[in-house]
């Protein structure tokens, strides 16, 4: 099994940043819902990551997930050092929209 690379698709000059399969489950905590504003349509395996939440994130170094079991609360959970690494290549290079490829 080849490992996933997210390849920059707003931005082709940057290199794919390969990630675990680990990374490639967690990328839904990360990603924009296409519902949102400003979003564009998507193809397959196309993800978008809001450049102020990407900054937001890094600059308090946590996530805020919605707990399974209870939906009105939100889970503090310190960034990863995978997760901050894939972060700091979306911040560094102005990335907004990916694309994963395995």
């Amino acid at each position: 099994m080849a490992q996933p690379l997210l390849v920059a698709v707003d931005r082709p000059g940057v290199s794919p940043l390969p990630i675990s399969e680990r990374m490639r489950g967690q990328l839904v905590y990360f990603m924009t819902p296409t519902s949102t504003e400003g979003v564009p349509r998507l193809g397959e395996n196309e993800l978008w990551f809001a450049r102020a939440e990407v900054a937001e994130w890094l600059a308090d170094g946590v996530v805020y997930l919605v707990s399974p079991l209870d939906s009105a609360n939100k889970i503090e959970v310190e960034l990863s050092e995978e997760q901050e690494v894939m972060l700091n290549w979306l911040d560094k290079n102005g990335i907004q929209h990916v694309r994963v490829v395995e």
